[in-house]
């Protein structure tokens, strides 16, 4: 690994930015000295090394160091690379068959991210280090460290983004209609095609309009086929987010463990980015080995008599290794260690899953109308389930509908008003921060558990009883004393383009040099003006510490203790979790989607009709026509304030029977037919 000289290690005394340009060196390990001189004696004699690390960037980059151990007692030995993609005898003699040579671009990669790191992680984490122990000197001791990393700090800053967005959400109540039927002794529930309105009066309404209608007529009848996709080929990714939500283990720990299994034999190179079969991989020999397991066996055996293995391939390839697969037939008997076979079972089931068929079905979906408003029914019928058959991590299941017809009129189908709730979003999972960090470039396949132990040993984050991350102080500080000094040092967009400059040093695109003279100075300059206002952090974190964090917000009232959220101002202690946000009022002005209400006690939309109001779809003119005009002299009263036409309001009176008769609301008072009237709505205070 790189090292900085031993004076630089002298962190009080040495200026922090100088470690962007100290000289660095490579030096051996702690506890790897042995290695380093039986390496040395062994390259002494030979006259052929071969490199058989790891096929990825990192091992490519060890290969390198091996190398260079060996040419320092021996210039004359001649280096080739073995390619290889699982331990079996015919992948080693493959290999043996068609030796390389190492990649250079790929170790150039390598040192330019291993200098990046060192030089900026040190210096950040220097920064923070030094000033939290200035100022709170009882609270961190001289070996804490408060570390900084540039995949480690948008891991931390994706669990404080979710963190925050549940402190600041608000819920809103919502009102919808539920459709119901019973027929041949089975409860039928319908949906309301329009899903739900966050105004009550306007649900009434619509519930009014079916009930004086009485009867809901069948006017959509719609069967097709539906399929549920078998799983794509396995990658990293995939085997992390599964043993994570599946098998309820860490992707660190599944990682450890794909890896001794794959030492072993047992399945190909756990640390893949793809997920497309390679052609000339035999797949029939792979399904053949399975068929001796009594659980799965009658399946592998069933996909081999239905013809030739067909997988799910993906689109993405490293070119180096294929998805994950099972190499050979084991027994549960064979595989003591702890979580072994759990771990053997997914690769297993998920490999057969993915090479055998779809599940697939018939949909059947019931359209009425009752009122003027539409109401849905889904049933499924599985007729063949496909994968499932061995992949119990996925459910699908019938879901039985009575028969109906097409124009029947159900005199018996009711129509209920239910409100609910909207909700935050849950905290991240493990298996939710993998998916984004795969997704926004954040490290990589081999390196995803890593980062996330770290924040989790830093005291950054913790798991809460579900096993989802809640942000701690120190986490939360970091996050918000970067963002007030100006710099989203927790998004994912710098590490991201780091990420790909080395993958164009690894193609050949572009010069280890200059990406690391183009990183380092956009890092410098941050650097530069995060030390000028780095008092930020410790001001941060004791609000925190206070529970007085920062901002405009807080989801209690001032003084109480369940606010929990930046600015709450109680002095009660922070829970493990977000706090529940409160109810909150209905909207006051009404947007497109909620015209309903507006149109319905808008005296100027009150149009007798004497025919029966056509259906109209979800999401359209949602304006009921059937109610009373307006009593006289209401349609001219001023409001003390303008609608958003920028003109002045008029008041109005609700007149349709239920609790809101009689109350009066303001509204724009321009008439129906003009096409410019807004749909500003709010209730009179009085």
């Amino acid at each position: 690994n790189y090292e900085f000289e031993p004076a630089m290690k002298k962190w009080e005394e040495v200026p922090i930015e100088r470690l962007f340009d100290a000289r660095i060196f490579k030096m051996t390990m702690n506890g790897m000295d042995k290695i380093d001189e039986t390496l040395r004696q062994q390259a002494r004699q030979a006259e052929i090394l071969i490199i058989w690390t790891d096929c990825d960037r990192e091992g490519e980059n060890i290969g390198a160091e091996i190398v260079s151990c060996a040419l320092q007692v021996n210039q004359r030995i001649d280096i080739y690379r073995a390619k290889f993609s699982e331990i079996t005898p015919a992948a080693i003699n493959r290999a043996m068959r068609n030796l390389v040579r190492l990649d250079e671009k790929i170790i150039r990669a390598v040192d330019c991210r291993q200098e990046l790191d060192l030089r900026i992680g040190a210096a950040f984490t220097r920064l923070q280090t030094l000033n939290l122990r200035r100022h709170f000197g009882n609270h961190f001791s001289r070996s804490d460290v408060i570390s900084y990393g540039s995949c480690q700090f948008p891991t931390l800053g994706f669990v404080v983004e979710r963190y925050k967005a549940i402190q600041e959400f608000v819920s809103e109540q919502f009102w919808k209609l539920i459709g119901r039927h019973m027929r041949d002794g089975k409860k039928v529930e319908f949906t309301w095609a329009r899903s739900r309105l966050f105004n009550e009066n306007a649900v009434e309404i619509f519930r009014d309009l079916c009930l004086e209608a009485g009867i809901a007529t069948v006017i959509g009848m719609v069967k097709k086929p539906k399929s549920k996709w078998r799983p794509l080929a396995m990658d990293t990714v995939e085997l992390e987010k599964l043993a994570v939500r599946k098998l309820r283990m860490s992707a660190k720990t599944a990682m450890s463990i794909a890896e001794k299994l794959y030492g072993k034999g047992y399945i190909s190179y756990p640390r893949t980015e793809t997920n497309i079969f390679p052609k000339e991989l035999d797949l029939r020999t792979l399904v053949e080995a399975q068929t001796q397991n009594q659980n799965w066996g009658s399946f592998a055996a069933d996909i081999l008599a239905r013809g030739e293995p067909f997988p799910r391939n993906g689109r993405k390839s490293d070119e180096a290794h294929p998805p994950i697969h099972p190499l050979k037939f084991v027994t549960k008997n064979e595989l003591t260690e702890r979580n072994e076979w759990a771990l053997y079972e997914l690769v297993v089931r998920h490999f057969l899953a993915c090479v055998s068929r779809d599940a697939s079905g018939q949909e059947t979906k019931i359209t009425v109308e009752m009122g003027g408003e539409e109401f849905v029914a889904t049933g499924l019928m599985v007729e063949d389930r496909g994968y499932l058959e061995v992949y119990p991590y996925e459910k699908w299941s019938d879901k039985e509908l009575p028969i109906y017809t097409q124009g029947e009129q159900l005199k018996d189908f009711k129509v209920d008003q239910a409100s609910g709730f909207t909700q935050p979003p849950e905290l991240l999972t493990e298996a939710d921060l993998i998916a984004l960090m795969d997704r926004y470039g954040i490290g990589t396949d081999a390196t995803h558990a890593e980062h996330i132990e770290k924040i989790k040993e830093r005291k950054y984050v913790v798991m809460d009883n579900r096993l989802r991350f809640v942000p701690q102080d120190l986490g939360l500080s970091l996050v918000d004393a970067y963002n007030l000094m100006g710099y989203e040092m927790s998004k994912p967009n710098l590490r991201a383009d780091l990420e790909r400059q080395l993958v164009a040093i690894c193609n050949g695109a572009r010069q280890k040099d200059e990406v690391l003279t183009e990183q380092l100075g956009k890092y410098r300059r941050i650097f530069r003006a995060t030390e000028d206002k780095i008092n930020v952090l410790a001001d941060t974190f004791r609000r925190y510490r206070d529970n007085h964090p920062p901002g405009d917000g807080g989801n209690g009232p001032p003084g109480g203790p369940g606010g929990g959220g930046p600015g709450g101002g109680g002095n009660g202690p922070r829970g493990d979790g977000p706090p529940r946000p409160p109810r909150a009022p209905r909207p006051a002005v009404v947007d497109d989607t909620e015209i309903g209400i507006y149109t319905a006690i808008h005296p100027a939309a009150r149009q007798p009709n004497s025919t029966r109001r056509k259906r109209q779809p979800a999401g359209k003119d949602l304006r009921p026509k059937d109610l009373p005009p307006p009593p006289p002299g209401q349609a001219n009263q001023k409001a003390n304030k303008n609608c958003t036409c920028n003109q002045q309001a008029v008041i109005r009176t609700v007149r349709k029977a239920g609790p809101n008769q009689g109350k009066l609301f303001i509204a724009c008072a321009k008439g129906m037919d003009d096409t410019s009237r807004c749909n500003f709505f709010e209730w009179h205070n009085n």
